[in-house]
């Protein structure tokens, strides 16, 4: 990703975070055959590793684990928060730059492949995970036979995250009142409503506000700043 000092996020929590709250992600291998990339849902893995790590469980359907030579060499997963256009309607009549925040995190590590019970396992808590919210939430115990034997067009993989690169780009370089609009605007019902893109900048710049208290008055956005803090 560009190279953006102020938007860099850094915090394991707050990458643990984005994942919890984004778990649909984009799983790319660089393979012989060429660049190979797939989509499913990935769990922070609970069994193992520390609050100061990132493993990730997850699995995929049968035959892309041929196709993405798991286990044999380093993949790219992908996690995308709330996302959204920031129109220059809701700037300042002199700033009338666009630009788009997001809440991304790009996540590197070898799969390890699960055992067919770890598989079964992982599916389990998958399922219970989103069934959760609903009224009746449905279990894979329901038909564990069925569900076994369905589970074998699949293949588990577990991800101990070596390196991750995360930006929160939440228009950090704009005053505070210019923050309040673009909030406001997101949170609204025009045609680049984003409400959850809108509470991520809430959240965000609430604890920026807090941490910056101590330490003096918030160093805002300059004419002259870098190209790379710019939206």
């Amino acid at each position: 990703m560009r190279h953006t000092p102020h938007f860099l996020m850094t915090d394991v929590a707050e990458v643990r975070r984005l994942i919890a709250a984004s778990p649909w992600a984009t799983i790319v291998s660089h393979t012989d055959a060429g660049l190979v990339a797939s989509h499913y849902p990935v769990l922070l893995d609970t069994t193992a590793g520390g609050d100061d790590e990132i493993v990730l469980v997850s699995h995929v359907g049968r035959p892309d684990e041929v196709a993405h030579e798991l286990g044999q060499h380093e993949v790219l997963v992908v996690f995308q928060g709330p996302h959204g256009y920031v129109s220059p309607a809701w700037y300042p009549p002199e700033q009338f730059v666009p630009t788009w925040n997001h809440v991304t995190a790009h996540c590197w590590g070898t799969p390890e492949i699960l055992s067919d019970d770890e598989n079964f396992r992982v599916l389990g808590e998958l399922v219970d995970h989103f069934e959760q919210r609903m009224p009746e939430p449905v279990s894979l115990d329901v038909d564990q036979e069925t569900a076994r034997r369905i589970a074998l067009g699949t293949v588990g993989i577990r991800i101990r995250v070596t390196r991750f690169d995360a930006r929160a780009k939440l228009s950090q370089n704009k005053a505070p009142e210019v923050v309040e609009r673009i909030i406001a605007g997101l949170r609204g019902d025009g045609p680049y409503a984003s409400p959850a893109l809108g509470d991520e900048m809430a959240r965000a710049h609430a604890v920026r506000v807090t941490g910056r208290e101590a330490q003096g008055p918030r160093r805002r956005f300059r004419a002259d700043a870098p190209a790379a803090d710019r939206p």
